[in-house]
């Protein structure tokens, strides 16, 4: 039986995309977190809104925070 264990596959699936996505926003991922996330985000489109989405997010709320 295949091991579909996330660190066993080459390309994560969009659920674990978007948990990277989120994680990297809280810290810097790792060289093979960011590897295999790009990877996935070279042939999903959705995962790649939701990642541009959720930067553009975070930028936003910086720039709010630095106006208080």
């Amino acid at each position: 039986m295949p091991d579909s264990r996330p660190s066993r596959r080459l390309l994560p699936n969009c659920e674990e995309v978007h948990h990277l996505t989120m994680k990297g926003l809280d810290r810097p991922l790792s060289w093979g977190e960011r590897l295999r996330m790009r990877a996935h985000l070279a042939i999903c489109d959705a995962c790649t809104s939701f990642s541009a989405q959720m930067r553009t997010l975070r930028e936003a709320m910086h720039r709010l925070g630095r106006d208080e």
